[in-house]
């Protein structure tokens, strides 16, 4: 298993000025990095290449969908929007380096309709998915769809809406991200949603139940790790938790985090602890 950190520790707007994080990430022990995408040419794409190459670190991406943009939406100009924004998710992802896209790629954040999700909503999704498999398989790219919890959306909350979307998408190159903070919402049980996926587990989001300190919250992380060792999972584990700096007022731990822990207490602290549960792949150079 490979352990990284996503920036959203630190920000949400990857910029130029975020490129020293990843030498410094590598330094301290990581051995990858997760960059959020929200519109994808806006990140500074050929500068992060360069520095992924330059640091080693391999490169994930996870993309959050702006408001214009929704595959499961009725208007079928807004699907037609949605396919060319995904297929660009793809080919900016792949110029990074990245061989793996995650997150909640089938509606904007906030979206919940006054009702339940629709059979149309469900064959929507199916539809746009399959025609990214192309744009899939050319890159070499993984698609990891993330199911996240009611407050953020009706159509994807469990792993089990997930893992049906995924054997009616059918295409190899689509599985299943679990965010431990969205699955202690909406999961009977962690531990076995987990296994119950098995090799559809594509990706992993280590986040504590605030966002906060891994081991300091309700997250059952050694039963998960073990889980996670009884299914021989080999993909990434990502530390996404949110991080205090003053420096980013747009950042996701602007508003949520608690300002006396660092982005780079997130990072430091969440790996000292996974190392404490049996996680041993240090980097010699890590502090």
């Amino acid at each position: 298993m490979k352990l990284g950190i996503s920036a959203f520790a630190w920000t949400s707007s990857f910029g130029i000025k975020h490129l020293p994080l990843l030498p410094r990430v590598r330094e301290y022990g990581f051995t990858g990095f997760e960059i959020p995408m929200f519109h994808p040419r806006d990140l500074p794409v050929v500068h992060l290449r360069s520095s992924f190459e330059s640091s080693g670190l391999e490169c994930t991406v996870c993309a959050i969908l702006p408001p214009e943009i929704n595959p499961i939406h009725a208007d079928r100009s807004i699907q037609k929007r949605s396919l060319v924004h995904l297929i660009e998710c793809v080919e900016v992802a792949a110029e990074m380096g990245a061989r793996l896209l995650c997150g909640p790629v089938y509606a904007p954040i906030g979206y919940i309709p006054k009702r339940r999700r629709t059979e149309d909503e469900r064959k929507r999704a199916v539809e746009i998915f399959q025609c990214l498999g192309e744009k899939l398989d050319e890159h070499k790219m993984t698609l990891s769809i993330e199911p996240v919890n009611r407050s953020e959306t009706s159509f994807l909350k469990t792993v089990d809406q997930a893992q049906q979307l995924c054997a009616a998408i059918h295409h190899p190159r689509v599985g299943i991200t679990v965010d431990t903070f969205h699955a202690n919402i909406e999961e009977k049980c962690i531990v076995s949603a987990i296994e119950r996926i098995g090799p559809q587990l594509c990706h992993l989001h280590l986040s504590e139940n605030d966002r906060g300190l891994l081991g300091t919250g309700h997250i059952p992380f050694p039963d998960i790790f073990q889980a996670l060792q009884k299914i021989e999972y080999e993909g990434s584990a990502v530390i996404e938790g949110f991080g205090f700096s003053r420096d980013e007022p747009d950042s996701p731990g602007a508003f949520l985090a608690d300002q006396n822990v660092s982005p780079e207490d997130i990072a430091l602290f969440g790996l000292e602890y996974l190392h404490s549960l049996g996680y041993k792949h240090r980097n010699p150079a890590a502090r």
